[in-house]
């Protein structure tokens, strides 16, 4: 399926700037389609008339109302065909990382929603993103959904979708776009699945900057070259424990504030010499920043929470009233370890020399 040849199509179709050869265009039509998930799919192709215009509407709402963080490139003799790239928002676990994703069309489009292919390299960094590149959105029609979440054939836009994706998908705690979880914001669970979530995120950034999709090569290495320092000023910070996963803000406070599992520490300790060389590789400054990380043992872990202790405390008090503690007599040395552990629950007094790692 080709672009229209009329005045409609040129209204749409960016034109080359050659004063600014530096500049990413938002939305742009390019000719290499080679490498899309659905060069083949030949569902998309035969539509008529009504389905192009749609299209060239699509185009239109594309190329002027695509906000900063999201890149899409159509197809001259392929317009049932888009790619499309996120850039992970900051506040998230994806923050300074690229997301991309293959689009088409299908023939009797909008009566049905596009079909979208998230290029994952194998991984599944959202429990609304597979491996297999399957995109796990109501927008799409491949979840349930109600009213207005699912796909409508007069309002719904390919802009919705990528909104979408950004803000609904990729947010700040992916663990609870899984069905059934609940929702304890900031939970132990939601903590520890953003580090399994940055670790992918980083290893998909490898996978990019090895392998670019068409069209995006360029773009791909100017903005790892522009972001690189910061990723791994991050990875350094969560490895250490001095900041919560996705809530890095280039820069550092020093001290360990949060726990982090070991499994994660290994991950980035090897992940990060990687990253480092493949930043280089595209120009980034590696100003400040060593070729291997350090993670640091000895800063003090953060304090128990009080509430826990204090009801543990209240109950073995309770114990020993009714005569359920044993028997003995609390020595000079258990009153001694008790004021300490008193000590240590109301955070007057911490343990030095704790690492930030846990099991």
């Amino acid at each position: 399926m080709m672009a229209p040849s009329s005045s409609s199509s040129s209204s749409v179709t960016p034109k080359t700037t050659t004063s600014k050869p530096n500049v990413f265009k938002r939305f742009d039509v390019v000719s290499d389609h080679s490498d899309h998930h659905y060069v083949n799919n030949k569902n998309g192709c035969g539509g008529g008339g009504r389905v192009q215009k749609k299209i060239m509407q699509e185009w239109k709402i594309l190329e002027k109302h695509l906000p900063d963080s999201i890149y899409v490139r159509a197809y001259e003799t392929r317009i049932d065909l888009l790619r499309a790239v996120v850039v992970g928002a900051s506040g998230t676990p994806y923050h300074d990382a690229l997301f991309f994703f293959d689009i088409a069309f299908p023939s009797d489009y909008p009566t049905h929603p596009p079909e979208v292919h998230y290029r994952s390299f194998g991984l599944r960094p959202n429990p609304n993103l597979y491996a297999s590149g399957y995109v796990c959105l109501s927008l799409l029609n491949t979840w349930p959904g109600k009213g207005k979440e699912k796909w409508d054939p007069s309002q719904s836009t390919i802009l919705q979708v990528l909104v979408s994706i950004q803000g609904l998908v990729l947010n700040k705690e992916p663990y609870f776009n899984e069905p059934g979880v609940g929702n304890r914001f900031g939970c132990e669970a939601s903590r520890a699945y953003n580090e399994k979530v940055f670790v992918l995120t980083c290893k998909t950034t490898l996978y990019l900057l090895r392998r670019a999709p068409l069209n995006f090569k360029v773009f791909t290495a100017v903005f790892y070259r522009q972001r690189g320092g910061v990723i791994l000023r991050a990875c350094r910070a969560y490895a250490n424990g001095r900041v919560v996963v996705g809530h890095y803000k280039d820069e550092d406070a020093g001290v360990a504030v949060t726990k982090v599992k070991r499994k994660f520490v290994a991950s980035m300790v090897e992940l990060y010499p990687q990253l480092f060389k493949a930043f280089q590789g595209t120009g980034a400054s590696m100003e400040g920043l060593l070729e291997h990380l350090k993670v640091e043992t000895g800063y003090p872990a953060p304090s128990k929470p009080r509430g826990k202790c204090i009801v543990k405390r209240a109950f073995d008090k309770l114990k020993t009233i009714l005569g359920l503690g044993g028997s003995k007599k609390k020595t000079k040395e258990g009153e001694e370890n008790e004021n300490s552990n008193n000590k240590n629950d109301d955070g007057t007094k911490g343990n030095a020399g704790v690492a930030a790692a846990a099991d």
